[in-house]
Formats: C-alpha cells, structure tokens, sequence
C-alpha cells in the first residue's frame, strides 16, 4: 500500500502516534511517502530517525514568524485558529503535485494543525487522524486550564473548533481517533448527516525489556510535555494538594516532575530533598522504570495518556484519574489505581509507596495488559483497514474503480 503520510510536526518519540504509525506501516510493507513541518517548538529536537522508515520524505521548516502570520489570517476567516497555525504555501504545494501525480492509495493526515495543509476535495482517499476532539479538550479547558491565557485562547477557538470537526465527513472519506469517547464526541458533533466515518483505534505502546525492580521506594514521578496546559495543571495538583498529604505519613517521599519545557510555575515548583523539576529528559523510560510509582492526577485530559501506557510497559505502578481510565480496558485495582479527590489519589500513593507487594503486583498487571491491548503492530493492521475503508468509499463517490 502507498501512503502518503502528512503531519504538520516531524514524528518522534515526542510525538509518538505518527511516529509509531510510520515505523508499524513500514513494517507491514507500505511504502510511506512522508511530507512534515518542523514546527518553531521542535527547531531544536534531533534528527528523530522517522526517514529511515519511509520511501521518501520532505521536510518544511515552519517558522514563529509563519505561525503568527496564520493566526492573524484565520481571524476573520473563521477557521479554528489551531487548523491554521500550520499553513505553509511550500509545503502545500508539494501536497498538491503528489497527490496529483496518481502514485498514492490513501492519504494520512495528522491531527487538526495539519487538516488544512491537504487540498479539499481531494484526488486521492483520505483518512484524518484527529486523534482527539480539540472541541471536547477546548470545553474542558475554558472551565479547568491553570491560566487566564489558555482560558482565552480557549474561547476564542471554541466555535470555530466546534463548527469544523462538525463537518470532518465532508472533508475526509474516513476519520480515526484514539479512544470511543473521542469517537463519541465526533459522532455528537456532527452536522453533515454523511453517516458514521469514525473509527477509534488507540495508541500503542513500544514495550522495552523488563528489568527487575530498582525502585527507592519514595519516588512520586509525573512525566509529559509540560508545555500542554493540561499536564501543567496535573503537575501543580500533585506537587500543591496531593504530594503535601503524602507527606505527612511519608515525609521521606520525593516527587519528579519530568518532561520539556516546564514553565517558570512549574520550575518555582522545585523544593530540595522533596521536588525535583528537570526538564528535557532523553530517556524517560529510564526515569519511569525507575520510578516507585507514577502519579497522573489529570484535572481534565483528552484521548489516551501515552505516558501511562509507557510505565505500565515499564512495569512501573500507576496512580491516576478515572478520565485517564476510561479510554482503556483495564481492570481498575487490578492493573492500574484511580482515585478522584485529593485525599484519594495521595491514600493509593501511600498504598503503593508502603507495600513492596502491592506494587510489583499492580506493575505487572499493567504490564500485560500493555502487552495484550496496545502492540503497534496489531493497530497498524486496524488502521489499513481503515484506508481500505476510505479507498471504496472515495470509489464510490467518485465513480471510480
């Protein structure tokens, strides 16, 4: 199968639901033809290795200057300002002539920011990988984002949002999200009465080699991109309302706050002896198997969490919210605890933090149920059906064999 894949990001362990996609697809013998932007927060990242997987692939710096340029521009067009951010005449063009020349059998297209970057209509199936509903995300944010700012922009793009993933079935022939809350969230929004293109198909996870347990028995760590609002507000619950009754039975205990970008409320977290903020971090999987247990008491989260995944493979306990839950099969108190006030989720801490036992059992539970649910290779099979499923429904429309 030809694939011409387009995101509006390059695809790396940061943003692993592509970059996962195009590791799998090549390994079930597609041909992937990449077409990305290098977006103004990934200027400095290193080469994520992503070309060695595809056919071809064009990369298109996309510059702070550009990103500004788009927003002004989508103002007064109506379009979700989040859709425009990533418009790139160059880029665009390229999209065109490919599609054009006849060579490919569907067309992948990355989440909202790159949902404008592929001409509509299109000469070729598509398939949109919205992997979450930003209007659902957007309706959660106006109400629980730690800042005015994100607040703002929330309502500002909340229409627009709510207008365009309404009408995705006129855009795309067919659309895949990560979990069927999100599924649910498209079909409710959906204005065009074409009938149900949405599947849901949830992330993966790449499971690395157990290793027997090293844990100190007193490390609290949440990982992620602390850049996302909605993990800034997570990391300042843990480090601010639950960590402090931990202590009171554990003061021995240490919380790591560790992902990219942490902003300076998140650094003015830092406390010594109790809590380390660090940044940038190469191996997080390193961080998390060595972790005692990872807490994720998400204060509002869309999709899946894709660092709950990854210490669940680790073998790393986890303690989270029952919104991190819903969008997986897992037996709560089996494979994974979730508790919803702060007295709660700091008891399950406690729970793990004291009990040896309990928490390699909770570790291994996870463990296989990752190893069940969530292999790359079994959802990218899923996700060629899905392009089929586009290519007789662009058949059908089009007239075309």
């Amino acid at each position: 199968m030809r694939v011409l894949f387009v995101a509006p990001y390059v695809p790396s362990p940061i943003r692993v639901r592509p970059y996962q996609w195009i590791r799998a697809l090549a390994a079930h013998g597609c041909r992937v033809h990449l077409v990305a932007l290098q977006a103004p927060e990934d200027q400095t990242l290193a080469d994520s290795g992503v070309g060695s997987w595809c056919a071809a692939a064009d990369f298109f710096p996309l510059s702070r200057a550009r990103t500004l340029w788009n927003g002004v521009r989508a103002v007064p067009s109506g379009l979700p300002l989040q859709a425009a951010y990533s418009r790139h005449p160059a880029a665009e063009a390229r999209i065109r002539t490919l599609v054009a020349s006849g060579d490919y059998d569907v067309v992948h297209i990355e989440h909202l920011r790159g949902s404008l970057l592929v001409p509509s209509p299109c000469q070729a199936p598509t398939v949109y990988d919205a992997v979450d509903s930003i209007t659902r995300l957007f309706e959660q944010t106006l109400r629980l984002a730690p800042g005015r700012r994100q607040r703002w922009l929330a309502r500002l793009d909340l229409g627009r949002t709510r207008r365009f993933e309404g009408a995705v079935a006129r855009r795309f022939d067919r659309v895949v999200v990560s979990s069927a809350a999100e599924a649910r969230a498209f079909r409710e929004l959906d204005t065009t009465g074409a009938g149900d293109v949405v599947s849901a198909i949830r992330n993966g996870v790449v499971l690395p080699r157990l290793v027997p347990p090293a844990d100190d028995g007193r490390t609290v760590l949440f990982a992620g991109k602390m850049s996302y609002h909605a993990n800034e507000a997570a990391a300042r619950r843990l480090a601010e309302r639950v960590m402090p009754l931990v202590w009171q039975a554990r003061p021995e205990a240490r919380l790591v706050i560790a992902g990219k970008d942490p902003s300076p409320a998140l650094r003015a977290l830092a406390l010594p002896a109790r809590i380390d903020v660090t940044g940038f971090v190469d191996d997080l999987s390193a961080l998390m198997a060595g972790a005692t247990v990872l807490a994720a008491p998400l204060v509002y989260a869309a999709g899946i969490q894709n660092k709950v995944l990854e210490s669940m493979a680790c073998g790393t306990p986890v303690v989270t919210s029952p919104s991190a839950c819903a969008a997986l099969d897992v037996e709560v108190g089996r494979d994974i605890l979730a508790a919803s006030d702060d007295r709660a989720f700091a008891d399950a801490i406690l729970e793990l933090l004291g009990n040896r036992t309990r928490r390699d059992a909770v570790g291994a539970a996870g463990r296989t149920y990752v190893e069940r649910q969530h292999d790359w290779g079994t959802l990218a099979r899923t996700l060629m059906d899905v392009y089929l499923d586009a290519g007789r429904a662009f058949a059908a429309t089009h007239g075309v064999r």
